[in-house]
């Protein structure tokens, strides 16, 4: 949908500090730790590249077309990243910094809405988001979908988001729409 391209222009432009939830998750799954330990375990040691790093396709294939293995792997992901960011939070508090923006493509999925005071969901077109997924991923249409029906509809994401950034056009427009949505009165924290 078009979350990096945003987090980076806050980052660079804007100065402001980026928790990447898919950082997190990345290194969860590094050689040596336990969440790889634990993968290798279920699915054996074929689920490896040559390196001994994970086979981030193969795990796709797996647990995009399983929703019970999905769940699995979230089991041990999600609590990871979780813990992640609430440190790097804490350490953020500490220097001061009053706005910080996390990345967190299953915010909802993942029950971290707490973590968060605004929620800004990005949205694009559908071919636009499966023309990226192509180009960054290299996967096949039916890889795709599987991913993307494996998330909230977009539409129930818009419903919860405090701001809404449309990705439709060019990189000028959606830069114009975050700087717009920056200017907005931060709203109240959510209390739910």
């Amino acid at each position: 949908m078009g979350k990096t391209t945003v987090s980076s222009y806050l980052a660079e432009t804007h100065g402001l500090p980026i928790l990447d939830a898919d950082v997190y998750a990345r290194s969860a799954v590094e050689p040596g730790s336990q969440v790889l330990a634990d993968i290798i375990e279920r699915y054996g040691s074929s689920i490896l590249q040559s390196d001994g790093t994970l086979d981030r396709r193969r795990l796709g294939d797996i647990v995009f077309n399983c929703s019970a293995e999905r769940f699995w792997l979230e089991q041990r992901i999600h609590p990871y990243v979780r813990d992640r960011i609430e440190a790097d939070l804490q350490k953020l508090a500490a220097q001061a910094q009053t706005t910080v923006v996390l990345v967190v493509p299953l915010l909802f999925e993942a029950r971290m809405t707490d973590l968060v005071t605004e929620i800004w969901v990005v949205r694009s077109h559908a071919n636009q988001q499966r023309k990226r997924l192509m180009q960054r991923d290299q996967l096949n249409l039916e890889q795709i979908q599987a991913r993307i029906d494996s998330q909230m509809p977009i539409e129930k994401k818009i419903a919860q988001a405090d701001v809404v950034i449309n990705n439709f056009s060019s990189l000028d427009s959606l830069f114009r729409e975050i700087d717009h949505a920056l200017l907005k009165p931060v709203h109240a924290c959510r209390m739910d």
